[in-house]
């Protein structure tokens, strides 16, 4: 996935979750959006460089979108919605292995329990599916990457929910896509959010899938590359 043109600048504070006030490099002082409702704990901080984009949209009151954040020279894409864009665009070009052979992919269909499931993989021939759940990994923690950043009784719901799609009779993947580019392992934060730790080991006992992939990320575009392990 390509970026639009992208402005750099230095962060000089995030507030309000979705709030952040940057100096970019031509001096002027924006307030961008910040797509990101997790802690982004090792992922920004004052004064570390910073890349938006500009959207010339009348309905917007925030002209301005925080897409990456530079730490420790290693870049990290902080808006997490692009997770389900680069993954969607990898299952379409053969990128994820383990996801090819549907013959419809339908983004952010309703399921569960007033949910949605960011990818539904259907088979024409055999009326199988394929329930994709996609979470965004940007934390950094000690020498791992890890997943979740803060408590998510969220997360937790829509691991519960992928087990009952698997009590129904089908497939459901739990997808982890790294948007950072740090190459290091991977794991669930247990010492973060002890119960979706817990919940976690539990599904995919009963049949939930895993999925890791590492993501290339550049000033120009970034794209899923290539699979990880889980650690333990």
């Amino acid at each position: 996935m390509k970026f639009d043109k992208l402005y750099e600048g230095k962060l000089i504070k995030r507030y309000k979750r979705f709030l952040a006030d940057i100096k970019l490099d031509t001096g002027e002082e924006i307030t961008a959006h910040v797509p990101n409702s997790g802690a982004m704990t090792s992922c920004i901080e004052q004064d570390c460089p910073v890349w938006v984009t500009y959207h010339d949209n009348p309905k917007r009151k925030l002209k301005y979108t925080l897409e990456l954040t530079q730490m420790e020279n290693n870049l990290i894409c902080t808006n997490t919605t692009v997770a389900n864009k680069i993954a969607i665009e990898a299952i379409n070009n053969g990128k994820i292995k383990e996801l090819q052979g549907y013959d419809s992919l339908k983004p952010e269909q309703k399921y569960g329990k007033n949910s949605r499931i960011d990818i539904l993989l259907e088979s024409d021939h055999d009326n199988k599916k394929c329930y994709v759940e996609i979470k965004s990994v940007s934390l950094k923690l000690d020498d791992t990457l890890a997943f979740p950043d803060a408590v998510t009784s969220r997360g937790t719901k829509h691991l519960n929910e992928l087990r009952d799609m698997v009590k129904e009779g089908h497939r459901a993947v739990m997808l982890y896509v790294i948007q950072r580019t740090d190459d290091k392992e991977f794991k669930i934060a247990k010492e973060i959010d002890p119960k979706y730790y817990e919940t976690f080991q539990e599904v995919i006992q009963e049949g939930v899938e895993v999925i890791v992939y590492q993501s290339s990320i550049s000033k120009k575009e970034i794209n899923i590359t290539k699979s990880k392990m889980l650690s333990n």
